[in-house]
């Protein structure tokens, strides 16, 4: 199930009621640190390096707990910098110089501080963090930061003066807030049954700010009835593809097939249609022309993928817009479709779900980018409002936020930088028009859709150090 994003003070709530449970801080430790242990032993090889950075709080006790917890199957060293000089430097270079040697893997566990930290640091904590920033990024270590990256500010994401640039972050119960869209963060994964008292659901946070987990899609999408046709699973229609830009068009219309509705059809400008249709043999493929009607099998529509050519004629975005305020099913909005239809005034009769990457977010909302990534929540929120009571917004990025009509923001965690190619976008968007197709919530199909695509791309860079659309959509819902 989602979890709560918990800002300090919530944590520290519920660490004090877990207390005042009798439930034993030094058992919560311990397990902290069997969690901690366990993973680095599913991520680590047997001759790999490890270094427990110690630090003379909470954290530094995890490492230690998970140190010890390692014990004779790695090797391993504990570090203590309660004061970091040139002694530590020593040893830290010596250890990634032996790893280098050896041509073994160097782990570094990051238990300096926590979310307790609540001061600047002095000019030797700036100077040794500095260091240990360049040391290893220049490959000599893989930065595992326990609960957040030392230097963090476990709320809004300030820092001390200084950060550490980690590779993964082992949060411990819940995400914290300040993790949310931070790339020195790394990837951030959740430790959850550490011993703290087991809160009822939605008692941890009142803020409807929550991170998708694997479980929220236990069983879904729903198996499909025995006696199933292609009626049942709906009909999408994918309003894609122009001059110079027809590959998008091709790329949503495979995802959508990936998301198994019944029917999928492509509705795209007459000159790109050769070119699509060549591509597509499942699909349906229509050149558009002025008086092109919509089956009424239509249950969901896409639009925007690779409308970008220029000079589309005005009598297209008209008919689109229409389709936007009237289709009384599930309508997606993407790319080019988004400022030029999704943001004109009007309700709409239907779902409506937008999925805008930051600069697309700054154009519709009239800011800039910035602004946007300088609160991506609070942009999330604004998007949804603008399309109205049935509206769902997706804001792409690094911790993809979908904001929903009842307040709620939820944190997607899947993904990588592999996505950062030309058609992953297409691919989300057609994959999810599959989905609202077959006339799936629309809350848990969005959210199921960003997630998995997501994790397919996770399951590709586990495999692959250099993968294609091509591979993602062929990945798309086998996890």
């Amino acid at each position: 199930m989602s979890l709560s994003i918990l800002t300090v003070a919530e944590m520290r709530a519920w660490e004090a009621a877990s207390w005042a449970a009798g439930i034993r801080a030094e058992e919560v430790i311990r397990r902290v640190g069997q969690r901690i242990g366990d993973w680095l032993l599913a991520h680590t090889d047997r001759e790999d390096r490890l270094i427990f950075l110690i630090g003379a709080g909470n954290n530094g006790a995890d490492a230690r707990a998970a140190a010890r917890w390692i014990g004779w199957r790695r090797p391993c060293l504990e570090l203590v910098v309660t004061e970091p000089g040139a002694s530590h430097r020593e040893v830290l270079r010596d250890a990634f110089r032996q790893g280098a040697d050896a041509g073994r893997p160097v782990w570094l566990i990051d238990g300096l501080f926590g979310i307790g930290l609540n001061r600047e640091f002095s000019p030797g904590w700036r100077e040794f963090i500095e260091w240990l920033n360049q040391e290893t990024g220049q490959g000599g270590a893989t930065v595992v930061s326990i609960d957040v990256p030392t230097g963090l500010s476990g709320d809004g994401g300030e820092t001390a003066g200084a950060l550490v640039q980690a590779h993964y972050t082992l949060t411990v119960g819940a995400p914290k807030c300040g993790l949310i869209g931070l790339a020195a963060a790394g990837r951030v994964e959740v430790l959850r049954d550490v011993g703290l008292l087991v809160p009822a659901e939605g008692h941890l946070s009142a803020a409807g700010f929550r991170w998708l987990d694997s479980t929220d899609f236990t069983q879904f999408p729903p198996r499909r009835p025995m006696a199933g046709h292609k009626g049942t699973f709906g009909h999408v229609m994918v309003v894609a593809g122009s001059a110079g830009f027809h590959g998008a068009a091709v790329l949503s219309a495979r995802a959508a097939l990936r998301a198994g509705p019944g029917l999928v059809s492509v509705l795209t400008l007459p000159e790109s249609y050769p070119a699509v249709a060549a591509q597509l043999a499942q699909p349906m493929v229509h050149a558009w022309h002025a008086d092109w009607p919509v089956p009424d099998s239509v249950t969901a529509v896409v639009m925007g993928p690779g409308l970008a050519a220029p000079n589309l004629p005005a009598a297209f975005w008209k008919q689109l817009a229409r389709l936007w305020h009237e289709f009384p099913g599930p309508v997606l909005a993407d790319a080019s479709a988004l400022a030029r239809i999704a943001m004109v005034p009007g309700i709409s009769s239907g779902p409506r779900l937008i999925t805008p990457h930051p600069g697309e977010a700054a154009r519709v909302l009239d800011t800039t980018p910035a602004v946007v990534l300088a609160d991506r929540r609070a942009t999330a929120r604004s998007l949804q409002k603008r399309i109205g009571p049935q509206g769902t917004a997706i804001l792409k990025g690094f911790h993809t936020l979908l904001a929903h009509p009842d307040g709620g923001v939820e944190v997607n965690p899947t993904g990588n930088p592999g996505l950062a190619q030309g058609g992953s976008g297409d691919v989300l968007s057609g994959f999810l028009g599959g989905l609202l197709a077959q006339r799936l919530p629309m809350a848990r199909a969005a959210a199921y859709g960003v997630w998995e695509h997501g994790a397919a791309a996770d399951r590709l860079a586990a495999r692959h150090r250099v993968w294609t659309m091509d591979e993602l959509l062929a990945e798309l819902g086998e996890g």
